[in-house]
């Protein structure tokens, strides 16, 4: 059997919400495209007009390195999520949108609003996020309880203003849990705010988990989670995408204490070695978030001629001329791989309209200050 497969863009919220209530109700399959340009919906190419019956929603991967892929989720899936997510938290709840709906965590907020018939709160996440439009979006919430879901980057920007500002923090006070997910938040921002009274609920999954699976280190109702001999992080059960049989390997390293609680140690693809020491690129990045004047922080990884591997960290900063990151320390603090490093000042990261760093643009970026650095030492000025 097949049902028929609908297309609508992301900034157009209302429309999707009421398209994800067809897909609960078994009478559709849902793409949500991305967000609308100048009033016309941008081409979607490669997508059927019907589905089979097995397929509720089909999401898109953020393609922050290159390879975006098309995500199938069954409604059972959807479902399974979303009510582990409510038993989990407390209980429905009205939510705050603040992320786009073509990404699996937007999504969930819609799904979660549905099946708690609530009216959720939607921001225009057309638009980059601002401290402003959130608090000003929390006082349009009346529901008894309040929850929303986030990235880091917009969590550092909240809890960077919350520090000198009562009404943000009182904003951030009112959710009964604020959600944060998509990548690892800076632990030092997540303890800083609870330390405030913000409940702050770190999440990990991913779209083929039918968005987080697992809260504050402990899987969700109807989930499993492993760890197999080689290190990697391996999740089953009810919220597994279509085509994926009982495990899915994430390709992250972990561990799982005495109690049952997963750590997310990062990234396999993320661990360079230089000179026969081998450091993780996540470790760099949230070592970087704690240095004095530091907003955020990317890293990836380089080729050395001598070492094998080496790495290039962004770090935002309020002053790009300055020396926000002390290479001494650096290389005592993370060891001798991090010697070559290259740390490089930006202002703002770039980001994905998921919120996520865009680690093409980085990479582009630093395609063209290594030709222009070749360019100044061919004419002798450097």
């Amino acid at each position: 059997m097949s049902k028929p497969l609908r297309i609508v863009a992301a900034n157009d919220t209302v429309k999707v919400l009421l398209a994800l209530g067809e897909v609960l109700a078994g009478n559709q399959a849902l793409f949500v495209g991305p967000p609308e340009a100048n009033g016309l919906m941008p081409e979607v190419h490669g997508l059927p007009d019907d589905v089979a019956d097995n397929v509720g929603l089909i999401v898109e991967s953020s393609g922050s390195t290159g390879r975006p892929k098309r995500i199938e989720l069954s409604t059972e899936a959807l479902l399974a999520s979303a009510q582990a997510s409510l038993d989990r938290l407390g209980g429905p709840g009205q939510w705050l949108l603040a992320l786009p709906a073509n990404y699996i965590a937007g999504a969930q907020v819609l799904i979660r609003s549905l099946l708690a018939d609530t009216q959720p709160v939607l921001m225009n996440t057309a638009v980059s996020f601002t401290v402003d439009a959130f608090v000003r979006s929390t006082t349009l919430m009346s529901g008894d309880r309040r929850y929303t879901s986030l990235v880091p980057t917009q969590l550092n920007l909240l809890a960077a203003a919350a520090g000198g500002d009562d009404y943000v923090l009182k904003a951030l006070r009112s959710f009964d849990a604020i959600l944060v997910g998509g990548q690892a938040p800076s632990a030092s921002t997540v303890s800083f705010l609870r330390e405030l009274g913000v409940n702050i609920v770190v999440t990990y999954g991913m779209t083929e988990t039918a968005g987080g699976c697992v809260y504050d280190g402990i899987v969700l109702d109807g989930v499993q989670v492993r760890v197999s001999e080689a290190g990697e992080i391996q999740i089953g059960g009810a919220t597994l995408a279509n085509g994926i049989d009982e495990w899915f390997a994430t390709a992250d390293t972990g561990s799982i204490d005495e109690n049952g609680r997963l750590k997310v140690l990062g990234r396999r693809d993320r661990v360079i070695n230089s000179g026969a020491v081998k450091l993780s690129l996540d470790l760099v990045e949230e070592w970087a978030r704690t240095q004095p004047g530091v907003r955020d922080a990317v890293a990836l990884p380089l080729q050395h001629p001598k070492f094998g591997d080496s790495f290039i960290c962004w770090v935002v900063v309020d002053d790009v001329d300055a020396t926000a990151i002390d290479h001494t320390l650096a290389s005592v603090e993370l060891g001798l791989a991090a010697r070559t490093a290259i740390w490089a000042n930006l202002p703002e990261m770039p980001k994905l309209p998921n919120g996520k760093p865009d680690l093409q643009e980085l990479q582009k970026s630093f395609l063209e200050y290594q030709k222009q650095q070749r360019d100044l030492r061919d004419r002798g000025e450097i």
